[in-house]
């Protein structure tokens, strides 16, 4: 009778352990929130406008990005970009841009090519408890004015909000489980970790990769960061039908990006480039963003007759980007999410059935592929059937897709969800 309280104590250190391995990965940083945001600029507008001074003020978050923009009566039209650089360099520099300009004016002219600098005073870093959680800016009047509306607005008393962040080791695991799995396939691609704003926080690049993967891994994962879906959506958007997709400011329509997930949030990116396809990039970077959650909170898996249980919440979250839902022993469970048409599937050794979810498309099955290519071990993809049988899907559906049977998805809609148990044959 003695074996229960020993089953007890050993579980909690796993909880322990656990909770000890999520706190290495993630981390939880204070950002300003919008009503915090608000009472900044309140409190620089109210400087402003008691001194006469016609100005833009700007605040933005950690990364740079814009939160809140005001502008007083008569303030000039150039201004509002300005008075946004200046904050966006106090933010990522963490120091007020004065320090810039200063140098700048001492002679130090390199500083003129920090990348995302403008060194020009009037951006003031944002603080709580020593810590950077955004950035105001203000353009319009003299520089020291220009500081003086911003300071103002960096001492009012204002909110921010809790989110998880990504450190330096969990993308250093996310980047390690794609060199793992690229290392069994034989394959030497770039992978790139960045965080929720598309930044650069850890690369791995082996001896074999190709140099402008270095780039393009970052490019990719930046994309998948900033816009909360996998780039694989833009590639797709672009091939079929929606060349505007090119235009998304900077996005690249390039497969091989997924974000990475953490309580329903997105905290960072990975980009893959150059494995021996684009296919193969997608699919390494659907493994290395799947490896943090796993670390962190324990992979879902098949654990020799116990049941899994998959909450509601887990698969929303997956829904949005898509992905292994569980890592059985002779199958996976996939929550498919695709925005448009994609490429013919051959899978030589494992079987398909689908649950529709949500949305509709057209499968075509059977048939000829049509220039078809080797993408791995009994794995095809080619770029459309002859002669394929034609089928609507719809939610409830329930397709079965024997191995070796060509299928591919057309005349999608945005989004189209669906279960996909992909079992060994």
């Amino acid at each position: 009778m003695d074996h229960h309280p020993a089953h007890l104590v050993r579980g909690t250190g796993e909880r322990e352990d656990r909770a000890a391995r999520t706190m290495a990965l993630i981390r939880t940083r204070k950002v300003i929130d919008e009503p915090g945001a608000d009472k900044v600029v309140d409190a620089a507008e109210k400087h402003a406008l008691a001194h006469g001074y016609r100005v833009v003020i700007a605040v933005v978050d950690p990364s740079g990005e814009l939160i809140q923009l005001r502008r007083t009566p008569g303030a000039q039209l150039a201004s509002s970009r300005v008075a946004v650089d200046k904050a966006r360099t106090a933010a990522i520099f963490m120091r007020p841009s004065r320090a810039l300009e200063e140098q700048v004016s001492a002679g130090r002219l390199g500083a003129l090519a920090l990348r995302g600098a403008a060194a020009l005073t009037g951006g003031i870093p944002l603080t709580l408890e020593g810590e950077l959680v955004g950035a105001i800016g203000t353009s319009g009047e003299t520089p020291d004015q220009d500081e003086s509306v911003s300071l103002s607005g960096a001492q009012a008393a204002f909110s921010s909000a809790s989110t998880p962040a990504l450190t330096q080791e969990g993308a250093r695991v996310v980047g390690d489980a794609v060199a793992a799995e690229a290392d069994r396939r034989g394959v030497s691609p770039v992978a790139a970790v960045v965080d929720g704003g598309g930044e650069l926080v850890y690369l791995w690049r082996p001896d074999g990769a190709q140099v402008a993967s270095v780039g393009v891994a970052a490019d990719k994962a930046r994309t998948a960061a900033i816009y909360r879906r996998p780039s694989k959506d833009f590639e797709e958007q672009a091939a079929h039908g929606r060349p505007s997709a090119l235009h998304l400011a900077r996005a690249v329509p390039l497969q091989g990006g997924m974000p990475i997930m953490y309580d329903g949030q997105v905290v960072g990116a990975l980009g893959v480039s150059g494995a021996s396809s684009a296919d193969e990039d997608h699919a390494l970077a659907e493994i290395g963003a799947q490896a943090l959650a796993g670390t962190a909170k324990g992979p879902a898996e098949d654990r020799g007759g116990r049941a899994v249980f998959i909450t509601g919440k887990t698969l929303d979250e997956k829904f949005r980007t898509g992905g292994l839902l569980l890592d059985g022993r002779r199958f996976k469970l996939d929550a498919g999410r695709r925005i448009a048409a994609g490429e013919v599937e051959y899978h030589e050794h494992v079987i398909d059935v689908m649950h529709v979810v949500r949305g509709d498309a057209t499968l075509v099955t059977g048939g000829e592929m049509l220039a078809s290519r080797v993408v791995g071990d009994g794995e095809l993809r080619a770029r459309a059937i002859r002669n394929g049988k034609r089928q609507k899907v719809g939610a409830g559906d329930v397709v079965s897709i024997p191995n070796a049977v060509p299928h591919q998805f057309v005349q999608v809609s945005d989004p189209f969800l669906y279960l996909v148990v992909k079992i060994e044959a």
